[in-house]
């Protein structure tokens, strides 16, 4: 039998641990909060009240890409099915959580783990290297839950932003990398477009790029940019208290206002919605959007993604960021699922709501009025 694990069942789960791994072994207090304060979940199989394997499944906060965390089977019931039935399980409780894909990783020299995962429709698509206690690399595997879905995905690159304040310029040279293959992205770059792109000052520390300046940075290198705003307030004033720092904010994005207009940019106010995203993505356009992080990170901060494909239900995004601090690298930043009503939730910034959309083309074409 398989069913959801209870606080109960720690000291079983501890000793089925220490049992099937020799190192890399999940203590009580992680069993504990995995069970009590993490989104996760934990099954195991049960038979005659004796608990002969489980299986674990993390959940993110905003996105729906699941993490097998961890499975284990006792040696007594290997070979009778019980990891197959975990696995699917686990599957089936990701799906029922929303989620399109489940990943996780394997060790290297675990041959028998991959020919069971991939036997179960799992395919191989990274590699963690130094990933264990030991010093064994990983390889990373993930499979589809809903295999009728068919996202389209452009062949957007991936650039890892190299500070805290370069979402916006590392979300911006991947939406330009996708339509002119001869740009370079490097750090150099990165940094270039966030001092011509700054709102001068954010929150604390160093300035973000708003959506003004981003949209000049790629008109000045030829790029067709449609920018759509929630409404005309100027963006980001919110984001500090003093009203000196707000009068210099003023000062400079009302600058970059008038060269938008100056340069005959497209500019709109109102909100795009799914459908609005899909279409201009359709006509060639790469989006690139801001959205509040609280819902992925749980910190409140105005953070850019690119948008890099769709499906019935889901928006694919390709993330900048990358919390190596969690364990992530930045396979899980790359093709990010997530939900349509949940984009539209977080695709605004902040107590004002803003909104802001730009939509790359490549330097021939235009975006649609």
């Amino acid at each position: 039998m398989i069913r959801n694990a209870t606080v109960s069942d720690i000291p079983a789960l501890v000793a089925l641990e220490g049992r099937c791994f020799p190192t890399d072994r999940l203590s009580r207090r992680q069993f504990r909060y995995l069970l009590t304060k993490a989104h996760a979940h934990t099954l195991v199989h049960e038979r005659e009240g004796d608990i002969l394997g489980y299986v674990l499944v993390l959940f993110s906060r905003g996105t729906s890409c699941a993490r097998l965390y961890s499975i284990a089977v006792d040696a007594r019931a290997r070979g009778q099915g019980v990891a197959r039935g975990l696995v699917n399980a686990a599957e089936i409780d990701a799906r029922e959580q929303d989620n399109a894909y489940l990943r996780l990783e394997i060790r290297q020299d675990n041959t028998a783990s991959q020919r069971l995962f991939e036997s179960l429709g799992y395919r191989r698509f990274g590699e963690y290297g130094d990933y264990y206690e030991d010093h064994m690399a990983a390889w990373r595997y993930e499979k589809s839950l809903a295999p009728d879905l068919r996202p389209e995905m452009v062949r957007v690159p991936f650039y890892e932003q190299t500070l805290d304040f370069t979402c916006g310029p590392a979300a911006l040279m991947m939406a330009m990398k996708a339509l002119d293959p001869e740009l370079v992205m490097d750090r150099r770059l990165e940094l270039r477009l966030w001092r011509e792109a700054t709102t001068i000052f954010m929150t604390s520390g160093h300035g973000g790029c708003g959506p003004f300046g981003l949209a000049l940075a790629a008109a000045r290198r030829g790029f067709g940019v449609e920018l759509t705003l929630g409404d005309r307030r100027i963006p980001l004033l919110d984001s500090v208290r003093s009203e000196e720092k707000k009068a210099v904010m003023r000062l400079v994005q009302e600058d970059m206002l008038e060269e938008i207009h100056g340069l005959g940019l497209p500019l709109h106010y109102g909100q795009l919605d799914p459908e609005d995203l899909r279409a201009r993505f359709d006509a060639g356009g790469i989006p690139v959007v801001l959205i509040s992080s609280y819902r992925i990170y749980g910190e409140k901060f105005p953070h850019w993604v690119v948008v890099t494909g769709f499906d019935d239900h889901f928006i694919y995004v390709h993330d900048p960021y990358v919390d190596h601090a969690e364990g992530e690298t930045p396979m899980d930043s790359i093709h990010m699922p997530i939900l349509q009503k949940e984009f539209q939730r977080m695709a605004r910034y902040g107590k004002a709501g803003l909104k802001a959309v730009l939509v790359l083309h490549a330097p021939a074409q235009a975006g649609p009025t």
